[in-house]
């Protein structure tokens, strides 16, 4: 590929972002009382939020609907053709629904609104013309008109749909901050996930227990280097009894292999030992053990009990897993 063409691919792909970006300038500052208004409507209600719209605007509608789910408004996405034909009966009379189209005049959409209306529904759609049927027979309106699309043809749905995409974002981040939804319960609704893992399980439940690098401190160089290598922790816990008395990593040990050369082979642990290492309770979380981690810039940590009593060994490597 020539240097022209190679110039030509970059010019249209910044000026797409570039529409996209002042078109999301433009909702930013056209949001109005009707957006709090659709905010607290929802926030207000006591049934779920229903999503719909068709194509591309079903998509996103799919999107938001997670959005919302997974930062504490109850939602799902009900297909407006699948509504038609009997899915309806998803909708309780507590729920709020909204309708995405930027035409505002899709058929499958306006079918249903009929039903939303009889059976006692709040409805806020969201479209491209304030003066849309479905505009018109909202409850609230929401305005995501854009200048034109991205599209070089000025067709396919682009700026438009990332102006939807916005709009769905600005209403759930409203909704989360004014519902005190926290990082914790973002967990609870994302166990599966890494932030909900560390967020939600304990130091305790991810420990080593077994197999523990314990030592004494006249424990000789060959023994220290046996027991870093059968126990794979990369270190060794130097222990008078049950008193922790301090540790030694490999890099110590690579570290003291340099500075004493064949006299390190007549060293015991207890003369390079690092005092008071870094520990943690076994029922911290995984977030407090990764933040002492960052913090002191080390990857392993001592878990104790409330004795100060060594109960296993958490790596971050445990934490990524």
């Amino acid at each position: 590929m020539v240097q022209e063409q190679r110039n030509e691919i970059l010019t249209v792909a910044r000026e797409a972002i570039h529409t996209e970006a002042e078109a999301l300038e433009k909702l930013e500052q056209s949001l109005d009382d009707h957006f709090v208004e659709a905010v607290e409507m929802i926030l207000d209600s006591r049934g779920k939020l229903i999503v719909t719209g068709m194509g591309k605007s079903g998509l996103i509608g799919r999107k938001m609907a997670a959005t919302f789910a997974s930062t504490g408004t109850p939602s799902f996405y009900l297909h407006p053709g699948e509504a038609f034909h009997g899915d309806l009966g998803m909708i309780s009379k507590e729920d709020i629904i909204l309708a995405i189209s930027y035409s505002g005049e899709t058929d499958e959409v306006l079918k249903i609104v009929p039903f939303i209306h009889d059976n006692g529904n709040r409805l806020i759609s969201m479209t491209g013309n304030p003066r849309s049927t479905l505009a018109t027979h909202s409850d609230i309106h929401l305005d995501v008109s854009v200048d034109h699309e991205a599209c070089i043809l000025h067709l396919a749905p682009t700026t438009s749909t990332t102006a939807q995409i916005a709009m769905g974002d600005a209403m759930a981040i409203a909704l989360m901050k004014l519902r005190n939804f926290t990082s914790l319960d973002f967990a609870r609704l994302h166990p599966g996930g890494s932030l909900g893992r560390r967020l939600l399980a304990t130091v305790g439940d991810v420990m080593r227990r077994d197999n523990l690098p314990v030592v004494t401190a006249d424990c000789s160089a060959k023994e220290m280097i046996h027991t870093i290598s059968r126990c794979g922790l990369g270190l060794i816990v130097v222990c008078d009894g049950d008193r922790i008395e301090g540790i030694i990593t490999d890099g110590d040990i690579r570290r003291a292999m340099e500075r004493y050369g064949a006299k390190f082979i007549d060293l015991h642990a207890g003369e390079i030992l690092t005092r008071n290492p870094k520990r943690i309770h076994p029922e911290e979380k995984l977030i407090e053990a990764e933040k002492l981690m960052t913090k002191h810039k080390i990857t392993s940590l001592l878990v104790t009990d409330k004795e100060d009593h060594l109960v296993g060994v958490i790596q971050i490597y445990d934490i990524k897993l």
